[in-house]
């Protein structure tokens, strides 16, 4: 009985230590000028797609998905205001994969890996999917998923051929961040006009690089994908994933 008070109370302990840390982490990023965009408690900052059916929650302070979104038209999660120039701060995790996807080999130029018949060479993976929209463009998204390339690519962008090649490659991780399924990832991503710098788990994987097109200002935009089939199903690579830690500073005149 002891024992099991003692582990009680050390549980307590832990529990408000890190709650305290949260708090005061929480202050700093005010006085450094960011605005939360998440409360832990509810999704006021948020439009929520019209008919989505609770599957856009709060679960236990996150803010929880499981693909299963039942709007007829937009299934993503987006902020209620837009941005021009900004750092955002999120967390993320994919809670767990949906199935095996057959994930092609991208090289560091960007560029997929071909066999002798021109043909992507492809590997079955386990995978899940989503991502961050920048502005609200679906191009300018920053992905989530367990590819080998790693998560930060803007994959609108380095998948297109027309896409000139400094381009794709800059648009290409450097070096594959990612944290193991289940565990918590942290990205900080610099916008600035139609360039962008993003840090996954404190290693910079894109650099300055180049986003045709986007937008001079959008909302931030939590992707939807994948979801279930007809048999009601997962289909592979769909966005089983939460969200934490929302902050953003503004970086406009």
């Amino acid at each position: 009985m002891k024992i099991e008070l003692r582990m009680f109370c050390v549980l307590i302990a832990g529990l408000c230590y890190a709650g305290f840390l949260e708090q005061a982490w929480g202050q700093a990023e005010k006085e450094d000028g960011y605005k939360s965009l998440f409360n832990g408690e509810n999704l006021e900052h948020w439009v929520i797609p019209e008919g989505d059916g609770g599957h856009w929650k709060v679960l236990d302070g996150v803010i929880d998905y499981d693909s299963r979104s039942e709007a007829t038209g937009d299934k993503n999660l987006r902020t209620r205001e837009e941005f021009g120039d900004f750092i955002l701060k999120i967390d993320w995790r994919i809670k767990q994969t949906s199935g095996l996807y057959d994930i092609p080999v991208v090289l560091s130029d960007g560029s997929y890996l071909k066999d002798a018949a021109g043909k992507k060479i492809t590997i079955k993976t386990s995978n899940a999917d989503s991502g961050i929209y920048l502005r609200g463009a679906s191009k300018a998204q920053l992905n989530i998923w367990c590819w080998p390339v790693g998560s930060g690519e803007v994959y609108g962008v380095r998948h297109k051929e027309t896409t000139p090649p400094e381009v794709r490659a800059g648009v290409t991780p450097k070096i594959k961040a990612d944290n193991p399924v289940g565990q918590w990832n942290q990205f900080v991503i610099i916008l600035v006009k139609d360039r962008v710098t993003v840090y996954l788990n404190n290693h910079m994987v894109l650099e300055n690089a180049l986003l045709p097109e986007i937008p001079e200002r959008g909302p931030i935009v939590l992707q939807h994908h994948g979801g279930p089939d007809k048999d009601g199903k997962l289909r592979p690579a769909s966005s089983l994933v939460q969200f934490r830690n929302v902050w953003i500073k503004s970086l406009d005149p």
